[in-house]
């Protein structure tokens, strides 16, 4: 079994659930994608239902194709849709893959799901899939997320300057972050310490999102 058919698989925990996104997710992320802060440093713009259609469809057709394994988050303390996540950049021969193209609405932030949806990706890479580097990247302006990969227990790398587009028409530089096989023990206890619990109603936080 391919690296592309043994992560598409159901993860979960006492808070997340994550799960192959499907064509019936369609109008659960819909809900919750509208809002311009989730899409400020990544590579995508929703704005409008045209642009979720075309950000879906992408979604859809890159997971159905093999290209990344996109998942559905759900919080479970709420049952509600929560965001997205995906594995990409898979390359089985040299034992590594990226954790990306990650959001999440806007009353999920700042409660430790993206803490734990990492955990269990993390999780899954190195103890079933067998990865020896899980990598994540970021917009280098994105400091609320260089913070949170570095709380999380990954390393920073370096800059690669001009590194992707943006829909405006420019380029931004991105920051590379890792976590290898050797360091996942002591990564995972750090990251299995208790959720925080809820405030309600959440803060407004700047997201947290890597493309």
């Amino acid at each position: 079994m391919g690296w592309s058919d043994l992560a598409a698989t159901t993860l979960e925990n006492e808070y997340v659930r994550l799960r192959p996104v499907t064509q019936d997710d369609y109008a659960s992320l819909h809900a919750i994608a509208k809002d311009p802060e989730i899409w400020r440093y990544t590579v995508d713009r929703v704005e409008t239902d045209a642009d979720f259609d075309t950000y879906f469809e992408g979604l859809l057709r890159e997971h159905l194709s093999g290209r990344r394994v996109a998942f559905h988050i759900t919080d479970k303390r709420s049952g509600r849709a929560a965001g997205g996540r995906s594995f990409c950049n898979m390359v089985e021969t040299a034992r590594r893959l990226e954790i990306g193209r990650a959001w999440l609405g806007r009353e999920f932030r700042g409660r430790g799901v993206n803490r734990w949806v990492d955990h269990l990706l993390m999780e899954h890479a190195f103890e079933r899939m067998g990865a020896e580097r899980v990598e994540f990247k970021t917009h280098v302006s994105n400091r609320r997320a260089r913070h949170a990969l570095h709380k999380l227990g990954a390393t920073e790398e370096g800059t690669l300057r001009s590194y992707d587009p943006t829909p405006g028409g420019g380029r931004h530089d991105v920051v590379f972050f890792s976590v290898l096989r050797a360091e996942w023990p002591s990564v995972k206890q750090r990251a299995a310490a208790p959720a925080p619990a809820p405030v309600h109603p959440p803060p407004p936080t700047a997201p947290t999102q890597w493309p």
